[in-house]
């Protein structure tokens, strides 16, 4: 049995989301889920760079730039993204972002009309 990365941070990230869901339900954009993210990050002290850049390097020269919407406690990736649609992007982009780093772990969140999808991804690369 494989042991869950960083589970109690995780799980509490997730719920953050969720308090996220019940007070502002589906239908803004991406920027305020991301702003009420952060006011809740802030209110349970957890450690968190947003917008995070992440300069992909080979022999000391830039080829790529990535932006994370969260880096939390220097562990983990997190992605909001808004709607059903565009899912298998969205896994895509947060691979490619696992792969580009030394982040162990990635979380998409998802907030649709249906309620909230979560995709823990550990970073295997």
């Amino acid at each position: 049995m494989s042991e869950i990365i960083y589970k109690e941070l995780s799980y509490k990230l997730i719920g953050l989301a969720y308090q996220i869901q019940n007070k502002l339900g589906y239908g803004m954009k991406e920027a305020t889920y991301k702003n009420a993210f952060e006011e809740l990050l802030k209110q349970e002290n957890i450690e968190y760079k947003r917008e995070f850049y992440y300069p992909v390097k080979i022999n000391n020269k830039l080829i790529a730039k990535k932006y994370f919407d969260f880096i939390i406690d220097e562990k983990i990736i997190l992605e909001f993204k808004i709607g059903s649609d565009r899912y298998l992007d969205c896994y895509r982009q947060l691979l490619d972002y696992l792969k580009s780093s030394q982040y162990k772990l990635g979380i998409i969140i998802r907030l649709t009309k249906d309620g909230i999808k979560v995709k823990r991804i550990p970073n295997i690369y």
